[in-house]
């Protein structure tokens, strides 16, 4: 699963001396919290809904309407996105693009290609598609967890107990205490039965 497969392509730009009322109308008009900046045809940062928004005069401001309105026709994109911008590459994993988005505590990364140009943007809901996606949940079917020792052969232990029947996604977590639990989403075949099937052959069925 590659990110490429996954971003928005083309995302919607502002430059760096976008005035931030403009900047924050293209996001509520496209529904989205984050623009990435170019310059030149060059990725410079990065600015979200949240960092415009802190922009804004309080509205316990003792400015009077026409100051507040020069100063925000004053005050540009450029003053408030953060540089040097996380990115994603086109070609990486979509699970190494996840974990620095986690590492960084951000909610989204401009994505770049080969020739280091901005081609996509990969978010966090596109990471949670990639995670149901890949789970099978929009293909129906029954889902079992199965807790087995972490150990070679268990898989494969696993897989024979389930035939019959089709899986449709295999996930692991755990390694503790010597365990392991497989998640698993199954169809077709014996699927009405399969828990007992499972069971039958001594393997621990959580739900």
């Amino acid at each position: 699963m590659l990110v490429r497969d996954w971003m928005t392509r083309d995302p919607v730009t502002v430059t760096p001396d976008t005035p931030v009322m403009d900047a924050l109308r293209v996001l509520k008009e496209g529904g989205f919290r984050r623009l990435p900046v170019v310059q030149d045809g060059r990725l410079v940062g990065i600015t979200t809904r949240k960092d415009l928004k802190d922009a804004m005069p309080s509205k316990a401001t003792t400015l009077s309407v026409w100051e507040l309105n020069y100063l925000l026709s004053k005050l540009t994109v450029e003053e408030m996105m953060a540089r040097p911008v996380v990115t994603a590459a086109e070609g990486e994993y979509m699970e190494d693009a996840a974990l620095r988005m986690q590492e960084h505590h951000v909610g989204g990364l401009p994505v770049l290609n080969d020739a280091g140009q901005l081609s996509g943007i990969i978010t966090t809901m596109d990471v949670l598609r990639a995670f149901t996606g890949i789970l099978g949940m929009r293909e129906g079917g029954k889902r079992l967890t199965l807790d087995m020792p972490d150990v070679p052969g268990s898989l494969e232990r696993a897989t024979g107990a389930i035939l019959p029947s089709n899986i449709i996604s295999v996930a692991t977590f755990g390694g503790e205490n010597g365990r392991r639990r497989f998640v698993m989403r199954v169809n077709g075949d014996g699927v009405s039965d399969v828990r007992q099937r499972v069971q039958a052959t001594g393997i621990e069925v959580m739900d």
